[in-house]
């Protein structure tokens, strides 16, 4: 009878993170509270807690973000990433990718991806280099940038599931992991892709448009005519703000007798611990925003509308209803999960890099995945450097079908049309990139892992 309700009651779960995909945006949250709600009131089950921590780690972070794009930040830091990416114009498959990946995991976000598409295809073009091949590996990598940066949504998921005192694995722990191992993988994925697609000289699409007249043939001049950036010194203090903040953060993970003490557990015994990773995040990210607020004057009532500010919010939705889904589900049924999935992600680890990738390419959220899978890798006691670096690579995954945002803005800058997002699902210019990112990330993080994670 037990294992009859774990399949309803799993049935459950995987309906509502299908129907949450249909619907995307806040449709995730909706619908994994409804199964919350099913899985209570149905199944009378206890429930589960919501994942209030990463919450207000998301909150916090959303609200510092938002000021800093309000008062000009994602402006100026767009306009130094562009002109990191124009020095090494003949290296932009390699260059472009890096570039991105730094100021995604600095920013926590892939949103400062958008304005440097423009400028990557430009550059590419203008170098006589296919524009798919930087433009779909710059959109990749900001994916798995996600893994390696203090202030993102799936980190905050992270840390709160690591970050407890039974694991006490923290922030620094996942990053001196993750971020290498993201640097190699995009490294060895560049000279895959560099390879990717016919030269510019041999496309016969590409030659025909020229032909035609729609645009001028590559004349290596490598200016940058559609970098529409237009930084300010207001925009300059805002993001050197939230970057120090980030810093700030990195800093009291590496030391922590830095960090206050508080009343904690030390070997069982009541006494004095730092404080946790988590509201240190909260209380940096708030007097971030303040000090953002104080120096470069944004209009606070224009918060909301920040693209940054929107996107948080559906992340937090999202985040809110399925993390409190399986967590309701998982804590059910944790004896049988530990003795039959946590025996096969224990004996198979793949398995787990495997999980979190598919999440991914079904809700298009690291959040989602991360609080969906992770808790069954700890369960099933994988190494938490290994599940870390696992978890990094993995999260590629959201780039499998062409359906995020950013690469329907990378197609539809690249006015070559070298970067496609096909018909068949597997015909895009995102999907061997995803899979070779994934995989080279996979395996570096997994070794890095195992060596001193």
């Amino acid at each position: 009878m037990e294992a009859v309700t774990f399949v309803l009651e799993l049935l459950v779960v995987l309906g509502a993170i299908i129907m949450g995909t249909r619907s995307s945006g806040v449709g995730l949250g909706l619908w994994g509270g409804t199964g919350v709600a099913v899985l209570v009131f149905v199944f009378r089950e206890p429930v589960g807690s919501p994942p209030v921590d990463a919450l207000l780690i998301v909150l916090s972070v959303v609200l510092a973000s938002s000021m800093m794009q309000a008062a000009g930040g994602i402006d100026w830091m767009v306009g130094v990433a562009a002109k990191l990416i124009s020095r090494s114009p003949k290296q932009i498959t390699l260059v472009a990718p890096l570039v991105s990946f730094l100021f995604s995991a600095g920013a926590g976000t892939s949103n400062i991806l958008y304005p440097l598409l423009p400028v990557i295809q430009d550059l590419s073009y203008k170098n006589n280099i296919r524009p798919s091949r930087p433009l779909s590996l710059s959109v990749v990598a900001t994916g798995v940038a996600l893994a390696c940066s203090p202030v993102s949504a799936a980190m905050a998921a992270m840390v709160t599931l690591t970050d407890a005192p039974a694991y006490g694995y923290e922030l620094i722990d996942i990053v001196k992991v993750t971020f290498p191992a993201a640097v190699v993988g995009i490294v060895l994925a560049s000279f895959v892709v560099s390879r990717l697609g016919k030269d510019i000289a041999d496309d016969p699409e590409i030659q025909a448009h020229i032909k035609a007249g729609k645009f001028e043939a590559p004349k290596s001049d490598g200016a940058l005519t559609h970098a529409d950036v237009a930084p300010t010194t207001k925009g300059r203090n805002a993001a050197l703000v939230f970057l120090g903040g980030v810093l700030v953060i990195v800093v009291f993970g590496l030391f922590k007798d830095l960090r206050p003490v508080v009343p904690g557990l030390v070997n069982g015994v009541p006494g004095e611990v730092p404080l946790a990773m988590t509201p240190i995040i909260e209380i940096v990210m708030f007097v971030v925003g303040t000090i953002i607020l104080l120096i470069a004057r944004p209009k606070v009532a224009d918060i909301p509308t920040m693209t940054v500010f929107k996107a948080g919010m559906v992340s937090a939705i999202a985040l809110f209803g399925l993390a409190w889904l399986t967590d309701t589900f998982l804590g059910a049924h944790q004896q049988i999960i530990a003795d039959t999935v946590g025996g096969w992600v224990g004996n198979w680890p793949w398995i787990f890099a495997l999980g979190i990738f598919l999440v991914c390419v079904l809700t298009t959220s690291q959040s989602t995945a991360t609080r969906t899978v992770v808790p069954i890798g700890l369960a099933a006691g994988i190494p938490l450097g290994l599940l870390s670096g696992m978890w990094a690579g993995a999260f590629a995954g959201i780039y499998l079908l062409p359906t995020n945002g950013s690469q329907i803005a990378a197609a539809n800058f690249d006015y070559t049309g070298s970067t496609k997002l096909g018909t068949k699902l597997v015909d895009h210019s995102f999907f061997v990139p995803t899979l070779v990112l994934a995989g080279f990330t996979i395996i570096a993080g997994a070794i890095f892992g195992l060596l001193w994670g």
